[in-house]
């Protein structure tokens, strides 16, 4: 070793930059990389080729993740990043962040001419969005992909994820082949924005969740009669907006029920059909995401939902369909990476809260491949998925040591 390795701010900036330059003045003039989109696949091709300028062993498996490898090829690694697609008109952190901190950790290792006895493998997983109901990268890394769900796997506009792979080049059925091996990583570690407001407003630059709540993906759709809006007496329409409207206003009387103070439920996307102002809406098509930390309450809710649904349909003449798209479980992290997460920012003299993830993530996914934890660092305002979304550079750095510190410890 010639010297103590240190994250170089400028370095990371101008990776984090980089990417950002992919899918950049969307209509919100937010950033557009939607998994399998043209940006998605030319930032991946990009991000390769600064992996390969680094000298680091770049592949990519049949679900479109790609890693580049620092160290012994034929070895156990400890991964760490994130992804690189986005939500429409998302932010600039959110995913991007964790990849770029990951290359930047393996650089400064390289410049301090460390070479790692366990190999590092930076990642950056496919599809971790949800654009087809899942987090696809990371789920294949762990088998947790069914051909059944494969082939059916549709985003909101009905694009199978099947087709969407194909029109890039790519082959859906390689994706079972990505599956890794119990054993060939060792470790995952993942740095991510918080995307909520508890550690800006508490004043603290470090999160070290301990576990990340689960996902329900609803598609709910109402089926009513459209009609003239201006003949149609008001207690003869079978409405299915007022039916959406009716179950939107009982979630929160669904969410005081649960025992649980940070369950939720979620209305997100709506198409109305035919969606003219003088026609009474006869289709509701929508989506509805539960999340909690645990799965008991999770299905609870779900089953609350399902009968105000059916119970609201009825009175207002409509017919009902819900469709699980995915259902991804409530996680604990590792216990024994968090405990070393923690000692690694007390040796910074960082202070760091222990807390739950309410945000879904790959790290919650590789947990049943391998031990893995995270790192958040603050969200201004705790806005993500959005323009606005934005992370102080003096909090970005303190997380970017931290996984340097820990990179360090667990690959020494």
């Amino acid at each position: 070793m010639s010297c103590k390795p240190k994250i170089n701010s400028d370095r990371l900036r101008a990776l984090l930059d980089g990417i950002n330059r992919f899918g950049a003045g969307g209509p919100g003039e937010g950033y557009n990389r939607p998994g399998f989109s043209d940006a998605d696949m030319a930032v991946r091709d990009w991000f390769a080729g600064e992996m390969e300028k680094d000298g680091l062993a770049v592949t990519r498996d049949g679900a479109n993740s790609v890693f580049g490898r620092f160290g012994d090829t034929g070895a156990p690694s400890v991964m760490v990043g994130s992804h690189l697609d986005t939500v429409v008109d998302g932010g600039a952190f959110d995913g991007s962040l964790g990849v770029a901190v990951a290359l930047e950790c393996v650089r400064a290792m390289k410049e301090a001419g460390i070479q790692p006895a366990v190999p590092v493998e930076v990642v950056a997983t496919s599809e971790e969005e949800g654009r087809f109901g899942g987090m696809l990268g990371s789920q294949a890394m762990a088998g947790l992909v069914t051909p059944e769900w494969l082939a059916n796997a549709t985003d909101a506009d009905g694009v199978l994820l099947a087709d969407a792979m194909r029109a890039q080049g790519l082959d859906p059925e390689a994706v079972p082949g990505a599956v890794r091996p119990k054993g060939s990583v060792r470790a995952f570690l993942e740095l991510h924005i918080e995307q909520g407001p508890v550690l800006e407003r508490e004043g603290i630059a470090i999160g070290l969740p301990e576990g990340a709540t689960g996902i329900v993906n609803l598609q709910v759709t109402l089926k009513g009669t459209a009609n003239h809006s201006g003949t149609t007496p008001m207690d003869m329409r079978a409405d299915a907006f007022a039916g959406l409207a009716e179950i939107a206003t009982q979630i929160p009387g669904m969410i005081e029920s649960a025992p649980s103070d940070i369950a939720r439920i979620t209305i997100g996307k709506v198409e109305l059909l035919p969606n003219h102002p003088h026609t009474v809406p006869g289709e509701a098509v929508f989506s509805v995401i539960i999340r909690d930390a645990s799965e008991a309450v999770m299905r609870g809710l779900q089953r609350l939902f399902y009968r105000a649904t059916a119970a609201v349909a009825a009175k207002h003449g409509l017919t009902h369909e819900i469709e699980e798209k995915s259902f991804i479980p409530p996680v604990a992290f590792d216990a024994g990476l968090v405990d070393l997460l923690s000692e690694a920012a007390e040796g910074l003299g960082l202070l760091a809260k222990r807390m739950i993830s309410g945000a879904g993530h790959d790290a919650q996914t590789m947990i049943t491949l391998c031990p893995s934890a995270m790192i958040f660092v603050p969200s201004r305002n705790g806005i993500s998925h959005a323009p606005e979304e934005y992370s102080e550079w003096s909090d970005i750095e303190k997380g970017a040591e931290l996984m340097l510190a820990a990179l360090l410890r667990l690959t020494a």
